[in-house]
C-alpha cells in the first residue's frame, strides 16, 4: 500500500490550521538557507592563505554527505556503516565531467539494487549488512588495481567545465559552497515534503506508520538511495579537488567518521549534520598543535559532547532556548498571580 496525501477541501478547519503550523516552519527554513548563503559569501574574509580555504574545503564536502546520511539515520531510523563505499565509488567514477554525474547515478542504481534486500532488516542487522557493502567496496577498489591503482591510488585530472579547468583553492570554495547550499535546500525541502511526514513516522514506529498506508520499505529505499547519491556526489568533487585518490576514501573508519559527524551534530537535524561535519573537520586540525595528546583531548571533547548534549549540539541547544523564554513567562506568571 503506497502513501498518500488526501487533500483536504480549501478553506476548511484542518487545512486552515495544517497551513498556519507550517508558516512559522517555512520561515525558520528560509531563515536558516539565508544564514548558510551569508556564512557562505562571508567566510573568506576569514581565511588568510590556502591552507584554511583547505580546511573549509573539506568541511563542505563532508557535510554535503553528513546532510545526506543524516536524512537517512535521523528521519528514516536507518543506520548505515557503509557509505563511505558510495563514496569513495563516487570519487573513483568521477573524471571526466560526465562521469560525475554518471558515477552519482550509477551509485544510486547500485543503492537500489542493494538496498531492497538490505532495509527489510533492522538494528544490528541492518548495520551489519552495510558494514558488509562497505567492506566488499573498500576490498574491490583496493584490489582492481587496473582500474583503481590499487592500495597505491590514482591521480585524477582537473576538473573541466565548458573547457574551462577549474583549480585553486579559492574557485573550490565557491563550487564547493554552492554544492553545499544546494545539498541543504534539497534536504530541508525532502524533511517538510509529504515523504518527509512519512520518514518521521516510519521512525517513529513502522508498524504504526503501516496502518495508515505508509510503504516501509519503499520509503526507506527511496532515502537510502537519495542519501548514497549525496554521499557518491561528495566522492566525486573530493576526487577532482584532491587530484589523488587511495581506498583510504572507502574505508569502514570513514564511515564510522560520517556517522561520528551526524551524531556529534544531532540526529534529525539538518543543521546538526552541518555542524557537526564543520567541528569534527576543524577539530582534528585545531588540535595538531598538541602533538601525541591530540586524539586523547579529541575524545574527551567527543565523550564529553554525548554526556552533556546527548541529543547532539544542535538539538539539545535549541531545546535550551527554546524552554529558556518558556520558563521565564511562567515565572512572570507566577509573580504576577502571587502579587
Amino acid at each position: 500500500m503506497g502513501y498518500s496525501v488526501q487533500p483536504e477541501a480549501i478553506g476548511s478547519e484542518p487545512a486552515t490550521r495544517r497551513r498556519s503550523a507550517a508558516m512559522p516552519a517555512l520561515g525558520a527554513r528560509r531563515a536558516g538557507l539565508v544564514t548558510l548563503a551569508l556564512v557562505i559569501a562571508l567566510t573568506p574574509l576569514l581565511l588568510a592563505n590556502d591552507y584554511f580555504y583547505n580546511v573549509a574545503i573539506l568541511v563542505g564536502l563532508n557535510a554535503i554527505v553528513c546532510v545526506g546520511l543524516n536524512l537517512l539515520i535521523g528521519y528514516a531510523g536507518q543506520i548505515s556503516l557503509g557509505h563511505a563505499g558510495f563514496f569513495g565509488l563516487g570519487a573513483y567514477g568521477a573524471p571526466p565531467l560526465a562521469a560525475l554525474l554518471a558515477a552519482t547515478a550509477g551509485v544510486g542504481l547500485l543503492a537500489f539494487v542493494v538496498g531492497r534486500p538490505i532495509l527489510r532488516l533492522q538494528g544490528h542487522y541492518l548495520a551489519m549488512a552495510t558494514l558488509g557493502l562497505g567492506i566488499i567496496v573498500a576490498i574491490a577498489i583496493a584490489n582492481e588495481e587496473q582500474f583503481t591503482g590499487g592500495p597505491d591510488g590514482m591521480p585524477v585530472p582537473e576538473l573541466t567545465v565548458f573547457g574551462f579547468a577549474v583549480y585553486g583553492e579559492r574557485v573550490w570554495y565557491w563550487v564547493v559552497g554552492a554544492c553545499l547550499f544546494a545539498a541543504v535546500w534539497l534536504a530541508l525541502n525532502l524533511v517538510d515534503s509529504p515523504r518527509g511526514r512519512a520518514l518521521r513516522a516510519l521512525h517513529g514506529s513502522e508498524v504504526a506508520a503501516e496502518t495508515v498506508g505508509i510503504d516501509a520499505t519503499r520509503q526507506k529505499l527511496t532515502i537510502f538511495v537519495v542519501s548514497a547519491m549525496f554521499a557518491a556526489f561528495a566522492g566525486a568533487l573530493t576526487a577532482f579537488y584532491s587530484g589523488f585518490l587511495t581506498p583510504a576514501k572507502a574505508s569502514f573508519m570513514h564511515s564510522i567518521e560520517l556517522v561520528t559527524m551526524v551524531v556529534f551534530g544531532g540526529i534529525a537535524s539538518t543543521w546538526g549534520a552541518l555542524v557537526g561535519a564543520a567541528l569534527l573537520t576543524i577539530l582534528p586540525q585545531a588540535l595538531t598543535v598538541l602533538q601525541e595528546y591530540e586524539m586523547i583531548v579529541l575524545g574527551a571533547v567527543l565523550m564529553a559532547t554525548m554526556i552533556f548534549f546527548p541529543r547532539g549540539i544542535v538539538p539539545t541547544l535549541a531545546g535550551l532556548l527554546v524552554r529558556r523564554p518558556e520558563t521565564g513567562a511562567a515565572h512572570a506568571a507566577e509573580e504576577h498571580r502571587r502579587r
